[in-house]
């Protein structure tokens, strides 16, 4: 007789009235599943260490505030010489419009959930920091594009929901290793962002400005205004799928690959249409689209969080997803603590140097309710060390029976710098952490849910390789990036595919896999075939499952 279990299915029940408005409580309803196999022993955190950060995080739930994070140590906030006009500015921010709202931050999540269990794929794109002086419709539109093509090329190779997100309208501030710099022995602040400083170096310019403030929100602002119209004002209609190439990747090796599986989209509405089906519907008419960006200049943060009216919750408006980088994440730190009380999706950045047992307390501490969908674990790590850490990560946080999403950062882990001097990544790097992340998800029967890339729609030559060959030669004709190297339109396509045939023979692997389960136990309905063979979110929810013999 098959083997069977019980895993816990968590339904949420929100409760507007309690006294921390970010928590939320659960009741547990089952599924059957059938044939558990595990590569992890199937136990509970055997150390008190776990259960009793778990109970502190659920009992000072009732001791966050607004500015509870003020009285722990902040990293990377910017001293502003003069104070009062500093809080003028925050207090004029208290009083704007949200950029965001509550319900599309609830709606999201509840996409990440579908991603943390493989049923969807989370694409996050955009700059490494926007800038006042690049600021035009024209690179809005052109990294929109790209995402949207990234996100069409995604689909067809894994037959799953894309969930775009931009790392758009917000992503301003950047974290420094060293809050000074040096040139020719003259020591200035270093730049933190266009929302907090100039790039120019002077005195003037390296000071602290509590007005750009202001001139991020405007441009957030607008920036989002722009993507909305975009979304669902028939730009990213599907049957515009041809329509979306840039003009100097149409002739690329990327371009024709994407066109010609444009035209067979394109071929597969003509059919729906002949069909008697309707392209009319919002779904082929428009398209989700979310903005994202690090959650490091806390008081301007804390200045657009906003009391949800509909469930009671605190929801930082200024975009509908947050990340906590790897600067700011100590457990007793200010970022954690202001994280920790506000609704949106958190991503958490991890390197190398994060200790398995670190991450599981972090993640209780962000997500003490265990809520799906909630905490987003984005990997930077390099190729090498992804295949020797990752796997600790995972198998740390699968026994702690916590539910996450699993997204790579190829980018970070791969910086290097060039003879010239300038700061790049190797498109070959990247693409092998890529290839070192699905490897290890394969390995672990985990789920890859997703990608967080440094990219632009623009024709920039800021990291080197891809198909149309940049050599270190060429970084200088077009390096634009105030920060970080980006990819170009025709690198990002590139990795868009390469991602995409890894999806696909993933679910080809997958449906084999359904086919001869059903095939073995002809009484299992087909439509619950997937669900009861995804072997990782068996794995995910072993720690809380318990088995019976099947009669």
């Amino acid at each position: 007789m098959a083997s069977m279990a019980y895993a816990r299915n968590v339904t949420l029940t929100l409760h507007p009235n309690s006294s921390n408005k970010s928590c939320f409580s659960s009741k547990p309803s089952f599924f059957y599943i059938s044939s558990v196999h595990s590569t992890e022993p199937t136990k509970k955190p055997s150390s008190s260490s776990s259960s009793t950060l778990t109970n502190i995080s659920k009992s000072s739930c009732s001791n966050w505030s607004l500015e509870s994070w003020k009285s722990k140590k902040a990293f990377q906030i910017p001293t502003y010489p003069n104070k009062e006009e500093f809080d003028s500015v925050l207090n004029e921010l208290t009083r704007f419009p949200p950029l965001v709202f509550a319900g599309e931050a609830r709606k999201l999540e509840d996409k990440l959930a579908d991603a943390a269990v493989g049923k969807a794929f989370l694409l996050q794109g955009g700059d490494c920091a926007e800038s006042f002086k690049e600021f035009n419709a024209n690179n809005i539109r052109d990294t929109f594009r790209v995402l949207l093509q990234m996100g069409i090329v995604l689909t067809f190779g894994a037959q799953i929901p894309i969930i775009k997100v931009g790392r758009m309208a917000g992503q301003f501030a950047k974290p420094r290793s060293d809050p000074f710099e040096v040139r020719d022995n003259v020591k200035l602040p270093s730049y933190q962002g266009d929302n907090i400083n100039s790039d120019a170096f002077n005195e003037k310019s390296r000071t602290p400005d509590p007005q750009r403030l202001l001139g991020a929100y405007a441009q957030s602002a607008s920036t989002l205004n722009l993507l909305r119209a975009f979304a669902t004002g028939g730009y990213a209609a599907m049957q515009r799928v041809t329509q979306w190439n840039l003009d100097f990747v149409e002739h690329s090796e990327q371009g024709e690959r994407y066109m010609e599986l444009a035209q067979r989209v394109d071929e597969a509405l003509g059919f729906m249409t002949a069909a008697g089906l309707t392209l009319e519907h919002p779904i082929m008419t428009t398209t989700e689209f979310w903005t994202s960006h690090e959650c490091l200049h806390l008081p301007y943060e804390q200045a657009l969080t906003r009391e949800d009216s509909t469930s009671g919750f605190y929801y930082d408006c200024s975009a509908h997803m947050l990340w906590v980088g790897e600067r700011t994440r100590q457990l007793d730190g200010a970022h954690v603590e202001f994280l920790r009380g506000i609704s949106n999706p958190i991503g958490i950045k991890v390197s190398d140097k994060m200790d398995p047992q670190e991450l599981v307390k972090l993640c209780e501490i962000l997500n003490p309710d265990n809520k799906p969908g909630r905490l987003t674990i984005i990997n930077r790590m390099g190729a090498e060390n992804m295949r020797v850490k990752l796997p600790h990560l995972i198998r740390a946080v699968r026994q702690a029976g916590l539910i996450v999403t699993w997204v790579s950062d190829p980018m970070h882990g791969n910086t290097i710098k060039a003879p010239n001097g300038l700061k790049t990544r190797s498109f070959d790097a990247i693409r092998s952490e890529l290839r070192a992340f699905f490897d290890v998800h394969e390995q672990e029967g985990s789920h890859p849910g997703g990608v967080h890339l440094e990219m632009t729609g623009q024709n920039v030559t800021e990291c080197i390789g891809g198909s149309r060959t940049i050599t270190f030669d060429d970084l200088s004709s077009r390096y634009h990036t105030h920060c970080d190297p980006r990819l170009n339109a025709s690198q990002s396509l590139e990795l868009a595919f390469a991602i995409s045939e890894r999806l696909r023979k993933r679910r080809i692997r997958s449906n084999r896999q359904c086919q001869r389960h059903t095939f073995l136990n002809p009484s299992i309905d087909e439509d619950d075939a997937w669900e009861q063979t995804d072997l990782s979110v068996i794995r995910e929810l072993l720690p809380i499952c318990r088995t019976k013999s099947d009669l």
